[in-house]
């Protein structure tokens, strides 16, 4: 019988410390939506509009991380807010997560590989040595020929609209939410710049079109 084999602490550490930056930004998120009110006076008109910008700012970075619901700022603005605010987050929002498209995309699969193996599992690590050198249009292929089911033959056929799917799905967070959804659509190599780009832009317009045209009142 083979003794037990236990992970490194160094490794142990460096998940630790992943879990700990996530659940960071969790808390940062849900402490930034519920202290957001702003009332707009003629006296404190310059200090709101900074403290829009910052808030903006944090929105489209928090968004862009994995795990992180970032949206819930997103939503507080605009119940903040209003239609006044609607185009400004919804602009956000397309970089927040086009920024973390654009991380996945720059991430080497070998990394990638390298995480699967550490965690063994081996059919992953081997799956993404057989893709690591293939081109989008072989990588679909080489996933269609090995899909374990029709519903992921049908994902990798209707790909776009599948993603537009997944970032409207309540619950996604479970999944990784926006950012990870995002960054995996980047690591996959599936998905090209204007591709992913239109998608997200379609994806997330509805709430912020809605709030701009009809006010918050659906929201509360």
């Amino acid at each position: 019988m083979k003794p037990l084999k236990f992970p490194r602490w160094q490794t142990v550490l460096k998940i630790a410390s992943i879990i700990g930056l996530l659940y960071g930004a969790s808390q940062l998120t849900h402490f930034i939506a519920q202290t957001l009110e702003f009332e707009l006076r003629p006296t404190n008109e310059e200090a709101v509009h900074r403290a829009i910008t910052m808030t903006a700012l944090v929105y489209t970075f928090l968004l862009s991380l994995p795990f992180v619901p970032g949206a819930e700022i997103g939503i507080a603005l605009l119940v903040a807010l209003g239609p006044p605010i609607a185009f400004l987050v919804y602009l956000c929002t397309v970089a927040g997560l086009f920024f973390s498209f654009i991380v996945g995309r720059f991430v080497p699969v070998t990394a990638l590989r390298g995480i699967a193996e550490k965690l063994k599992l081996t059919r992953l690590a081997n799956m993404l040595k057989e893709i690591e050198p293939l081109d989008r249009e072989q990588r679909i292929a080489y996933l269609t020929r090995n899909a374990p089911n029709r519903l992921f033959n049908g994902f990798l056929r209707f790909r776009y609209l599948g993603l537009a799917v997944l970032f409207n799905l309540p619950g996604n967070f479970l999944i990784g939410g926006g950012g990870g959804i995002g960054l995996l659509a980047g690591l996959s190599g599936l998905f090209s710049f204007p591709g992913y780009l239109a998608t997200v832009m379609i994806a997330v317009s509805p709430v912020p079109l809605a709030v701009a045209f009809f006010g918050t009142g659906f929201l509360s």
